[in-house]
């Protein structure tokens, strides 16, 4: 029977900060192994459209679970996209502006950010994500966005923003200490949400799902899949949810975490 497998990008395929940019041959070699055996493979991220590289665009993938869940497509087919609350992201940014945090809002094709926001842009030139698809001009009330992006380089400024969160128990959060970077999204869309979404499109068996992960957001789809392989450079409170782990990103961890418990 047909297996779905899911992949993180960021310390799973990747890790831009040790400069790991693009997925390592043996890596993709072995995910290719899982297509030309009839088997589906996923990505799975937090990361909104605009920001997957062009060589993963180009990779092949059978479909892409994106922004945490919020938007989901299966071969080129669109099975969710469920934006925020346009007022909450209204108060939510109003507040950060008056606090002069830089911030990128995450829709589901263009990525938002004010030319003012400089040091975001030099961000993401560093860990190699074009902004092709950022939009400097945009109204608030024109644009659906899945995520909000807070560049928090001190930990004051980070625990502002969490401030700002009080009250909104409907959003969740997960911080990149390397980055400097808060991200908020919805609770009601996880990987895993988006990950059942897409099993029940292809009528695959929960207990033939897989998934790779290493971060805060990858907890739900760890738990929730048949296999959850944990990173070997995951924290210890990501890998107590997997039931697997696997070698770490630099030892090609996703390669060895197929042959070993995929195949």
């Amino acid at each position: 029977m047909k297996k779905a497998i899911f992949f993180d990008i960021d310390g799973t395929l990747i890790e831009a900060k040790d400069g790991i940019k693009e997925i390592r041959p043996n890596v993709q070699s072995a995910i290719r192994s899982l297509q030309e055996n009839g088997h589906y493979v996923f990505i799975a991220t937090g990361r909104p459209y605009a920001f997957l590289s062009q060589a993963i665009l180009n990779f092949g993938f059978d479909g892409f679970i994106l922004a945490n869940g919020a938007h989901v497509v299966v071969k080129d087919e669109l099975l969710h996209s469920e934006p925020l609350d346009k007022e909450f992201v209204k108060e939510f940014t109003s507040k950060l502006e008056a606090m002069n945090v830089q911030y990128i809002l995450e829709g589901e094709k263009q990525s938002y950010l004010k030319e003012t926001h400089k040091e975001f842009y030099e961000f993401y030139d560093r860990v190699g994500i074009l902004n092709d698809l950022f939009e400097s001009n945009y109204s608030l009330d024109e644009v659906d966005i899945h995520k909000i992006e807070m560049l928090c380089m001190t930990d004051e400024i980070y625990q502002a923003c969490l401030e700002l969160l009080a009250g909104h128990d409907e959003y969740d959060h997960v911080s990149s200490i390397d980055f400097g970077v808060c991200e908020l999204y919805s609770k009601k869309n996880t990987k895993a949400t988006g990950i059942i979404k897409a099993l029940q499109h292809l009528n695959i068996p929960i207990e033939n799902s897989y998934a790779f992960g290493d971060g805060k957001n990858d907890i739900e789809m760890l738990s929730t899949v048949g296999c959850g392989i944990a990173m070997g450079n995951a924290s210890d409170e990501v890998k107590k949810y997997a039931h697997q782990v696997t070698e770490t990103v630099h030892n090609d961890g996703v390669a060895f975490g197929i042959e070993k418990f995929v195949v």
